[in-house]
């Protein structure tokens, strides 16, 4: 029993789509990317090369400098919420990134959550949705129990357009609060001040377990400026809260240093003296081994138009380790692949819906479309989800999906109350779950696969998501709908009126279109990152790393006792 039976999966990709269609799919893939690509280039300049030099003319780094520095040499940050903001102006000014840079990043061989302001940007201001993001980050590293890493440089609320993020649940004091949960949940906070902290930029660093200062740095409730004119008092914020004060008189930070460089040594050195990784022993000696079919022909795989369809298990094929999978209940709900592989030599779950057409179990005779979901796909997912809880195993959801299945027969059967049930499974359980929008992420099914809503760990997209609750011109067939007959033929005789309908119909569809747009869905946050297709392994192996790694604080059942291998046998054997 101790054995997971992982197959090998997918073929070479020449048997997969012909060279044509391959090189269609990826000019319309890389197309997006590109785009994508430049974008990331755009929010990662901050307010450009001026304000750049301004930050190194004081002797001091960039965030992303600091950033880049902190992870281990030969690896990369993993940076979330690039876009949070894009394209929003306050004013005539912009805010890239919300003026904060968040990201995994390895660093002494242990995945952390790093948040550091970006002194590029108003001296590291918080501006609307700035604090829920760093919050978001915060969410995620007490998920994870991954070390919590502050690169301090904030000036504070960006005060013109305080009244967006000084009140609210998720207002700039939830920070503080997540810092106290952090602290709670035993999750380690290092913090490092390299210039202003004031207000509640000096409260961010305060409850992390070691705050280290440079000679630049300041903590300070109000500047120095604010104090002149309430106290008439001539003072530099130095003088109020620099390193001689809060190093050796309030004990607010722990040691002083010269400069980033050596403060961010400090921190490497603070990161070694903590508890190893833990996913080497859950590998069990297992070593991450590249899937046999690339990961980069996934772009030339899935295709751009969403009515096209794939082989789901052609990208499951590409993302496990050898192209290896278990495919669990494979006779139950075809319109759902749900198994097990391994990735970077660690079990996730996957679950996965097909494409095209599927098997009518009501109607053996007949076929019917897929990326939906039916009865039997709903219990599978449903009964999957509860197994892989069970058995500890982080969850992987790829969406591609355009809802649940409708009409009287889908209510005679149930589906809500089966729905209800996937949807009790998925909000309570507690094994880390991702979520990738592939595609489509349409109606309750986004829900039922665990979107954003139901508080994956990380919800990432790629440039081909779309993310709705009905495609546009669905929409507005149902705007429109006294005004057409059954056929959606537009009744109206008068040309003009006519024309009305069909002009008011196109904006509708024009204007879904444009809010299912994925990088409008990172502005505000309803999804955490757009990541290229050809990266998506890589970041699969951050994610499930990041699961594996803490011990202690979950349970993770060895493979001879897993749930699955009872499923399984309940269901079929296994295969």
């Amino acid at each position: 029993m101790a054995h997971v039976p992982l197959f090998p999966i997918g073929t070479p990709r020449s048997q997969v789509v012909d060279d044509r269609t391959f090189d269609e799919h990826r000019r319309a893939v890389h197309a997006k990317e590109e785009v994508l690509r430049a974008r990331r280039k755009e929010v990662e300049a901050g307010w450009g090369p001026k304000y750049v030099d301004r930050v190194h003319e004081k002797g001091k780094l960039t965030s992303r400098e600091r950033l880049a520095q902190l992870v281990d040499p030969g690896s990369r940050a993993f940076e979330i919420g690039t876009f949070v903001n894009y394209g929003v102006q306050f004013e005539k000014l912009t805010s890239p990134a919300a003026g904060v840079v968040t990201a995994f990043a390895r660093i002494e061989g242990r995945w952390c959550i790093v948040i550091a302001n970006d002194n590029t940007v108003a001296s590291g201001s918080w501006w609307p949705r700035s604090p829920e993001k760093i919050q978001r980050a915060q969410g995620i590293a007490l998920r994870l129990k991954l070390p919590t890493i502050y690169l301090v440089d904030c000036s504070g609320l960006f005060l013109p357009e305080q009244s967006k993020s000084f009140p609210g649940v998720h207002g700039a004091g939830h920070i503080f609060k997540k810092n106290a949960m952090l602290s709670a949940g035993g999750v380690p906070q290092i913090a490092g001040v390299f210039g202003d902290c004031i207000a509640g930029g000096g409260y961010q660093p305060i409850i992390s377990d070691r705050v280290y200062m440079t000679e630049q740095a300041y903590m300070v409730i109000a500047g120095a400026a604010l104090i002149k004119g309430a106290k008439s008092q001539k003072l530099t914020s130095l003088d109020i809260g620099g390193p001689e004060v809060h190093v050796h008189a309030s004990g607010c930070a722990d040691v002083r240093v010269p400069d980033d460089e050596t403060l961010l040594a400090c921190i490497r050195a603070e990161i070694r003296r903590l508890p190893s990784s833990a996913a080497d022993y859950y590998r069990g000696g297992a070593g991450a081994v590249e899937p046999a079919l690339p990961a980069h022909e996934l772009a030339g795989i899935l295709p751009a138009d969403h009515r096209e369809g794939y082989d789901a298990m052609q990208v499951l094929a590409r993302l496990c380790d050898q192209s290896l999978f278990w495919e669990c209940m494979p006779d139950v709900g075809e319109e759902i692949v749900c198994g097990v592989g391994r990735v970077g030599g660690l079990y996730a779950g996957f679950v996965i819906n097909r494409q095209g057409l599927v098997g009518d179990p009501d109607h053996p005779d007949e076929q019917r479309p897929a990326a939906i979901l039916y009865r039997g796909g709903i219990a599978k997912i449903a009964a999957f989800s509860r197994a892989c809880n069970a058995d500890g195993i982080p969850l992987v959801w790829l969406q591609d999906i355009s809802g649940f299945d409708i009409g009287e027969q889908a209510e005679r059967q149930g589906l809500l109350a089966y729905g209800s049930s996937l949807i009790y499974t998925n909000s309570t359980n507690d094994v880390p779950m991702f979520t990738v929008l592939l595609r489509k992420a349409s109606g309750a099914g986004y829900y039922a696969m665990s979107g954003m809503p139901y508080e994956p760990v990380i919800q990432l997209a790629t440039t081909l998501s779309r993310l709705s609750v009905m495609e546009g011109r669905t929409l507005a067939i149902a705007t429109y709908n006294t005004r057409l007959d059954d056929d959606f033929q537009i009744v109206a005789k008068d040309d003009a009126e006519r024309a009305e309908i069909e002009a008011g119909m196109r904006r509708v569809e024009q204007r879904i279109e444009a809010d299912m747009d994925p990088f409008v869905a990172a502005r505000q946050m309803d999804t955490d990152e757009i990541v290229e297709l050809g990266e998506l392994r890589s970041w699969l192996e951050v994610l499930i790393e990041s699961a594996y790694q803490a011990t202690g604080h979950r349970r993770i059942k060895n493979p001879r006792i897993w749930s699955l291998h009872d499923l399984a046998e309940l269901t079929g054997g296994l295969r």
